[in-house]
């Protein structure tokens, strides 16, 4: 039988988890994109578009990113084990982690995931 204060403890978590759901959900603050943005009908390629590959101009299967303050793209390449930096204005990338085939040695990484 489960007590009552392990419910109250169950049923105050959950309220907690959906509240933070909701605001990750609503939130234009979490991604820091204005409710109102705009963007531009033509986009440009600012990371790969060389074809599917394994050359630091291409990726393979990317899963995540990230922008940093400087505009620097880091991208997680999963298929070719390894993390790209993209400066901005750049024409190609920088292996920042991995990128020795798939393994867990140090230098490294086996399908990396954000």
């Amino acid at each position: 039988m489960v007590s009552a204060e392990k419910r109250l403890e169950k049923r105050n978590f959950t309220a907690l988890l959906n509240s933070f759901i909701d605001y990750s959900l609503r939130s234009p603050s979490s991604t820091n994109i204005h409710p109102n943005a705009r963007w531009q009908q033509n986009g440009i390629t600012v990371a790969g578009g060389n074809r599917q590959g394994n050359g630091i101009n291409q990726l393979s299967d990317p899963l995540g990113l990230y922008v940093d303050d400087d505009q620097t793209i880091y991208v997680v390449d999963r298929a070719n084990h390894r993390i790209v930096e993209w400066k901005r204005g750049a024409t190609s990338g920088q292996v920042v982690a991995g990128g020795n085939g798939q393994g867990s040695g140090d230098h490294q990484l086996n399908n990396p995931r954000d």
